[in-house]
């Protein structure tokens, strides 16, 4: 059964991220500039307004959040506190991209893509921000980076390029953060939904949220997919495993740009969701920088 946790109406919630110490979900509003952390147990949301995009988060090892924004990434020390820029600020001056999804490796490095508006020209790019600060190119030629995920032993990296409908999966050194060969993992039918953010649980099945697709599935590690989760929503954008036995799906989804009928067919658009999971999710490593 899936529940509703909270009637967010966000124009387009993304990134959730459970963080195991906190026992909280943090997650983001990308085009209302804002970052969210609930409580489920309470379903007590916190706040933090920025003046820019904000396309993912994820907590840092020593406490904070990293992120990414419009033109780069950035970290904030505490809740609350002004994100200070990371790295370089990779795309300033290209308007029509700004960062998107991320996530971060067992080696506590951040991989995370950019989004272009301009679908004539795949310019977008996904790169790998070291704790060090310098932000190292992996994947070019994309329109959406998206679906950011490792296996469980960090050796398979998931991605998706969001319009394409296909997800695929690249072999990665966990030493050195470098790919290898990538692969088809799942080509999913036009016109019925396109794989968004994604997640890995313990026994390396690959979560995918449908963008128009009014679902989520759980496929092997072989790509078949073992379970298909029907949404409320047409625009389920990222999943996450979490709760106190990682075994809580937490499910952004997305409220704007919907016709009036649409909207009637699903008022809780933007919404945050949850449903239980026979197999855990992984605790997520933290940014080391």
């Amino acid at each position: 059964m899936v529940d509703l946790l909270l009637d967010a109406g966000a124009l387009l919630g993304e990134s959730p991220r459970w963080h195991a110490a906190e026992a909280r979900l943090y997650w983001i509003d990308i085009d209302a500039h804002r970052i969210h952390r609930t409580d489920p147990a309470t379903g007590a949301t916190e706040t933090m307004q920025l003046d820019q995009p904000v396309g993912c988060v994820a907590p840092r090892a020593g406490g904070g959040l990293v992120m990414g924004l419009k033109d780069g990434c950035a970290l904030i020390d505490a809740w609350g506190e002004n994100p200070r820029a990371f790295g370089p600020a990779v795309l300033a001056g290209i308007a029509e991209q700004r960062f998107n999804d991320g996530c971060v490796d067992a080696a506590g490095r951040f991989w995370v893509g950019s989004v272009t508006r301009d679908k004539s020209n795949p310019g977008a790019m996904l790169f790998r921000l070291d704790p060090d600060g310098s932000l190292t190119p992996m994947l070019g030629g994309l329109l959406t980076s998206n679906g950011a995920a490792f296996s469980p032993d960090g050796r398979t990296f998931y991605h998706a390029d969001t319009p394409t409908h296909a997800l695929h999966a690249y072999a990665v050194d966990p030493a050195t953060g470098a790919l290898g060969d990538g692969r088809l993992f799942h080509q999913f039918e036009q016109g019925k939904g396109r794989p968004d953010g994604g997640t890995v649980d313990a026994e390396g099945c690959y979560w995918s949220a449908l963008w128009d697709g009014w679902r989520v599935v759980r496929l092997s590690p072989a790509g078949e997919i073992l379970q298909t989760v029907e949404m409320p929503v047409q625009r389920p954008s990222m999943i996450a495993l979490g709760g106190t036995d990682l075994r809580t799906a937490f499910v952004t989804s997305a409220g704007k740009d919907l016709s009036d009928d649409a909207r009637a067919a699903q008022p809780h658009a933007g919404g945050l969701f949850t449903f239980r999971v026979d197999v855990p999710g992984i605790v997520q490593p933290g940014f080391g920088g």
